[in-house]
């Protein structure tokens, strides 16, 4: 049996999140032309299924690691342990700067590493969920700034949602109003006209799917056994949370402000982790988040955030 808090519906709600995208960039990849996309060239169902591979290794497998990291606790087997440590270093290869690339996101035979880190964690979460450990998703007091940073992410992403199904909002009302998305624009660095949103998956979207990610994750940050492990996975998710954020700084300022001629400066990219001042920033602020949300929790005793008492006499 299981206890109430090894319950966690989040974890199902991400990989949701990122089934529904899957498919939309599949979709959207399969039936587009290149020229319409970004930094492709394959077209038809193999387009489709290359840049859907893409997605899998960024952002997919970053937010498998912060699954993988919550359920690590609660798995009683060795071997499934095992398991998901080796889905985390597969889904780590992510992280080496070739592995994906930016400028030519065609999928290659060494994407197939962190994709199958994926499946692996994707497979130790169904194999956890028949032990009982999916339930009702319930309401907490914290759950209302969750609430308020997930309709600010669902504002900022609205264009790149219209693009990941291949549409703008050219004629919409209100919505063709509020952003630029078809719009022929220029920017510092590229004098050559082209749509201020281009149809497509963009990263300012990753930076909101990997933020959505640590909000609902981050519940389950209390509940997880062992202070070390409740550390490292808040650690991961704070620096997850702040990462995405700049993702989105980065690409909103960009299509919404730079684009429409308001001013020339540009929030840095921190798409690519490395040695800058932004990335510096990055860091510092999830040290922050650490320090003040999960920091009490690692003091814990419980393994549900709470302080254990020493019973009274006589009770």
């Amino acid at each position: 049996m299981t206890s109430g808090s090894d319950r966690s519906p989040e974890v199902g709600l991400v990989w949701a999140l990122f089934a529904v995208v899957t498919v939309e960039v599949f979709v959207t990849y399969a039936r587009l032309p290149p020229s319409d996309l970004y930094h492709v060239t394959g077209s038809g169902a193999e387009g489709g299924a290359s840049r859907a591979l893409l997605f899998l290794n960024f952002p997919v497998a970053l937010a498998a690691i912060a699954i993988l990291l919550v359920l690590l606790g609660r798995l009683e087997s060795r071997g499934a342990r095992a398991v998901a440590l080796l889905a985390i270093v597969l889904c780590a290869a992510v992280l080496w700067p070739k592995i994906v690339n930016q400028d030519k996101l065609d999928a290659r035979p060494v994407n197939a590493i962190a994709a199958i880190g994926v499946a692996l964690a994707f497979g130790l979460t169904l194999w956890a969920a028949r032990r009982g450990i999916v339930g009702k998703l319930e309401w907490r007091r914290s759950d209302l700034g969750r609430l308020v940073l997930g309709v600010v992410l669902v504002v900022l992403a609205l264009p790149w949602m219209a693009a990941d199904l291949g549409f703008s909002f050219d004629g919409v009302p209100v919505l063709g109003t509020l952003y630029q998305t078809g719009e022929l624009r220029t920017q510092p660095g590229d004098p050559v006209f082209h749509h201020a949103v281009h149809h497509g998956h963009h990263h300012g979207m990753d930076g909101v799917l990997l933020f959505a990610t640590a909000l609902l994750l981050s519940r389950l940050v209390p509940s997880i056994r062992g202070r070390r492990l409740r550390g490292l996975a808040g650690a991961y998710l704070a620096l997850l949370a702040c990462y995405g954020a700049g993702d989105i700084a980065n690409d909103f300022w960009l299509e919404q402000v730079v684009k429409r001629g308001w001013t020339l400066w540009e929030v840095p990219d921190v798409t690519t982790p490395k040695a800058s001042a932004a990335w510096a920033i990055v860091v510092i602020a999830a040290i922050v988040l650490w320090v003040a949300f999960v920091l009490p929790l690692v003091r814990a005793s419980s393994p549900d955030g709470t302080r254990l008492e020493a019973p009274r006499p006589g009770v």
